[in-house]
């Protein structure tokens, strides 16, 4: 049965955006008294939110589907509908956020701290929002627009100050449980800690986290045994705390070997950007095991070329508690000299305004096709207005050409090489829209493609002047004339034979 998850990947939905209404105000005497319908309600947010009471992922790893709440629909009489409702996920702090792709969203490492992972769409206006001097009676609304729908992936680090780090079987879990109130399990054999356990010391006045992690072995920075399990989590600790079995009975293993092998794996592995190195952080080493005689004896053999390298070294004993009170409070001095540190309040940056320039708040992509070249719009703005657009109302339709033509896509479709009749469309995927361009004929002199000194406006157009309406008039009279003058001569001609 699984207990500790520390990576899980979400898959989430936000809620939808409600659509808005077409409503007309009606009154007494007034049986057009102006639009009314209401707005949608926006679609609720999916948020993360960092609790240091939660310590596990497990819960998402049992259900990592979650949704936010949908819009209402506006309704009449100026109604809004009412926002879907947030979402909010705690998670444990320490938590990444990252893309499926591997790209890091957020950092969740204070208490408290809120990261809007998937945002809701937007609620579609109503009609009466949508009334101008031009259109006093819109008979359309807006379409709620669908809410962000991805898949993130979140990667717990525990964060502790202290990190225990050593093979399996050094006594690390044992040092944690005599240490604080910990209770992490405990046995004979090898890996027995699967998953970080957390720890509380008190020394004097100080008090910090201790964290016992999975055992380290040769190659594990390379993804052995469990490797990369146990080194993730030792990347936000302050200190490392090197914990020496004195009384193992493995063949080829002591103190010196065993901790030249932990710190040729610390070395390899390599730290996000911006942190220190493993190996940089303070150290400190514990001879551990000596209510054993053999282990004391080897621990007084092996402290000297300790020393000599550089390391702070402490005797200790998990059974007997010997060793531990001076080590709890030499670790407590480097963590109250990291808070010092980071405590020192860093000089305010002086804030630069810089005007931004103006940029494209779209893009056209000429793509090759079996029947022509297609063109496809991308952008914010386009996709957005696509989504809300009722394309069973032709008000609508028009009122997104509109929108479109302002925007300046018309004018860039036109450079881009597009022609009356060629396909365009905006958007990827599910949400796309294809349609057949035909540009505006409000004002086409800018896109008109004749050579210089040529107008196919003028050159081309097929409408009759004044002479050749008044030529083809008076070829209609004299028609009628001619026609008028036969069924004449046809009468006289039959009376004069009935006589």
């Amino acid at each position: 049965m699984v207990t500790f998850v520390d990576t899980v990947t979400l898959h989430l939905r936000a809620g939808k955006g409600g659509n808005g209404c077409v409503s007309v105000r009606r009154e007494k005497f007034k049986p057009l008294g102006g639009p009314d319908g209401g707005n949608g309600g926006d679609g609720g947010d999916i948020v993360l939110v960092g609790d240091p009471q939660v310590t596990t992922l497990l819960s998402y790893h049992h259900s990592p589907h979650r949704n936010g709440g949908n819009g209402a629909f506006g309704a009449g009489d100026l109604r809004s509908g009412a926002a879907g409702e947030t979402l909010e996920l705690p998670v444990p702090l320490g938590t990444v956020v990252k893309s499926v792709e591997g790209e890091v969203l957020h950092d969740m490492v204070t208490p408290g701290e809120r990261f809007v992972v998937a945002a809701g769409g937007r609620g579609g206006l109503g009609n009466a929002a949508l009334a101008s001097p031009k259109r006093k009676a819109p008979g359309f609304a807006l379409l709620g627009t669908p809410g962000h729908e991805g898949s993130v992936i979140l990667e717990l680090k525990t964060v502790a100050d202290v990190a225990l780090v050593g093979y399996p079987s050094a006594g690390k879990s044992s040092l944690i449980a005599a240490m604080s109130a910990a209770r992490p399990k405990i046995a004979d054999y090898p890996f027995t800690t699967l998953h970080p356990n957390l720890g509380v010391v008190q020394a004097g006045d100080s008090r910090y986290t201790v964290a016992d992690v999975p055992g380290l072995i040769e190659g594990a920075s390379e993804g052995k045994g469990l490797g990369l399990e146990f080194l993730r989590h030792v990347e936000r600790c302050t200190a490392l705390l090197h914990v020496l079995d004195c009384a193992t009975l493995e063949p080829g293993r002591d103190p010196l070997s065993d901790l030249d092998v932990i710190l040729a794996e610390l070395a390899a592995y390599e730290v996000p950007e911006g942190q220190k190195p493993l190996l940089e952080r303070p150290q400190l080493i514990a001879l551990n095991k000596i209510d054993v005689p053999e282990a004391r004896d080897l621990a007084e053999m092996v402290r000297p070329d300790l020393e000599a390298r550089g390391f702070r070294v402490f005797e200790i004993s998990t059974v007997s508690h010997e060793g531990l009170r001076p080590l709890s409070f030499a670790l407590a001095e480097i963590v109250d000299q990291h808070r010092a540190e980071a405590a020192i309040e860093v000089p305010a940056e002086r804030v630069v305004i810089r005007p931004r320039g103006s940029r494209a708040e779209f893009e056209i992509k000429v793509e090759g096709g079996t029947y022509g070249n297609l063109y496809r719009v991308l952008g914010e703005k386009p996709v957005r207005w696509v989504q809300q657009t009722d394309f069973q109302n032709e008000e609508a339709v028009g009122y997104l050409g509109d929108r479109l033509e302002v925007l300046g896509v018309e004018l860039a479709l036109f450079k881009a090489g597009a022609t009356p009749g060629s396909t365009v469309v905006i958007g990827t995927g599910d949400n796309s829209v294809v349609f057949d361009w035909e540009p505006s004929i409000a004002s086409t002199a800018e896109l008109m493609s004749a050579p210089r000194g040529t107008d196919l406006r003028i050159g081309g157009s097929s409408r009759r002047t004044t002479n050749e309406r008044r030529e083809k008039y008076h070829e209609r009279m004299d028609a009628k004339a001619a026609a008028r003058a036969e069924l004449e001569t046809q009468r006289l001609a039959s009376r004069e034979g009935e006589e």
